[in-house]
């Protein structure tokens, strides 16, 4: 055991997550408190910080190492704010999960409505990756810190979903410019890596996979099954695993650029 804790504690560091109070939010800050992270969760509603904080109303060693804070991610001055205050309620922030995103409806392609369109690819690329990466990687940089981002990619990132044409735009790019930023902020220390979730049913797309008054998988929630070599859909409680992981620097120090998918085969699927 003194073995995985050196290898996997993460005592005494503070980590953000945006957009930490959502489904896959939740479990990814979860683990880095189990892991003994100081974790401050960024979302934009309170109702949502509240709801996340109450989970360790029990476990008061837990309690006292989370924290929420109502920001949005995608206001540069915001995020800026944000960072001082994580700073001054624990220390210095060292991790960043690069957590807010989702998709608005599935469409023909001749049917785009581009305002909503430059809506997804903001919410997922500009909120959900370069506005806090720009302000972490300069902080850190100022103070020659080696930190660690973790973005969130997408099955998405590897191969186009119909009809969330938005969505794939932004999870592409995201997987692109994980790469890329891992390549400038090298000569910094600083690691850039993303996870890419598989197929877990969320509020989001259950009606897209479920049918809602039977219960059976809808034709795309079997299509997902059959391309899926595990033949089921994951538990977002598989992704805590790869997050403490890609945070811990005894772990994964010499790992940076890469995209982890937990997706039970999904992406090795073939005929």
């Amino acid at each position: 055991m003194e073995y995985l804790e050196k290898m996997f504690s993460l005592r005494g560091i503070t980590a953000v997550v945006s957009g930490g109070a959502g489904a896959i939010g939740t479990v990814m800050s979860d683990a880095l408190l189990r892991a003994g992270a100081n974790v401050v969760v960024w979302s934009r509603t309170s109702e949502s910080i509240d709801a996340f904080l109450e989970r360790y109303n029990q476990s008061p060693e837990i309690r006292k190492r989370a924290h929420g804070m109502q920001v949005d991610a995608g206001d540069e001055k915001a995020v800026a704010d944000a960072f001082d205050r994580c700073t001054e309620h624990f220390s210095l922030p060292e991790i960043l999960i690069n957590g807010v995103g989702g998709t608005r409806g599935k469409m023909k392609f001749i049917d785009i409505d581009l305002q909503n369109f430059r809506d997804v690819l903001d919410l997922n690329l500009v909120a959900g990756l370069v506005i806090p990466t720009k302000l972490f990687c300069r902080r850190w940089i100022e103070t020659q810190v080696k930190g660690s981002i973790i973005n969130l990619t997408s099955m998405a990132s590897y191969n186009p979903l119909s009809g969330v044409w938005a969505y794939d735009a932004a999870k592409s790019a995201t997987l692109n410019l994980t790469m890329a930023a891992a390549n400038e902020f090298s000569a910094h220390g600083i690691r850039v890596n993303a996870i890419a979730p598989g197929f877990f049913i969320g509020k989001q797309n259950k009606a897209l996979l479920i049918d809602e008054e039977t219960g059976e998988y809808t034709e795309r929630g079997k299509a997902v099954i059959h391309h899926t070599p595990f033949k089921r859909f994951g538990d977002v409680s598989e992704l805590a695993g790869a997050t403490v992981f890609l945070a811990s620097t005894q772990a994964s120090g010499f790992i940076t650029g890469v995209s982890i998918p937990v997706d039970g085969g999904y992406l090795i699927h073939n005929i």
